[in-house]
């Protein structure tokens, strides 16, 4: 079986409706607004990681069929398997799971910049910014956007920051965050 690749955003998702106890899609707890969660719910549609359900609750509506009325989303059993939910709630009968599953951590994609920004900031010396830039070919607001950004709201992540004298600012990822 071929690994489900996820992106941040759908992994955060996915996560957060898989710990729900009926693996509910809404209310999504990402920063995404608008289209981009309408674009990250399709994704997840196509890879058949949610389904479409009748909606009982008028806040938790995805779309409105003309056959079916309002519509929800709610996390498949694909879904809990590929974030390695072993204890997937069984929806079939009842409608209800039979346990509520725990959140699992967002998982992240291997070889990637945010990868090695993680891996630069995790390190016993922390990083500057014109270390970042030098390492990822990065500009130096698209460095301090993805520790706020990425790193900070997405991930969840602690970022720390101190002035050192020959280094100048040093930024670092608190342990206990990773």
């Amino acid at each position: 079986m071929t690994q489900i690749q996820l992106s941040d955003a759908q992994a955060v998702i996915l996560s957060a409706a898989c710990a729900r106890e009926d693996g509910a899609v809404f209310p999504v707890t990402t920063g995404l607004k608008g289209g981009a969660v309408g674009n990250v719910c399709k994704s997840l549609l196509k890879q058949g990681l949610i389904e479409e359900i009748p909606a009982t609750d008028l806040n938790t509506v995805y779309r409105h069929d003309e056959d079916r009325g309002p519509v929800t989303l709610r996390a498949t059993p694909l879904a809990y398997s590929t974030l390695g939910i072993t204890d997937a709630p069984d929806t079939q009968g009842t409608g209800q799971p039979e346990a509520e599953a725990a959140p699992q951590p967002v998982r992240r994609r291997s070889g990637t910049k945010q990868e090695a920004l993680i891996a630069m900031l995790s390190a016993e010396g922390g990083a500057t910014i014109d270390e970042i830039v030098a390492a990822l070919e990065w500009q130096p607001h698209t460095a301090r956007g993805a520790m706020s950004g990425a790193l900070k709201k997405k991930l969840g992540l602690t970022i720390t920051s101190e002035k050192i004298a020959d280094r100048g600012r040093v930024y670092k990822i608190e342990p206990s965050t990773l």
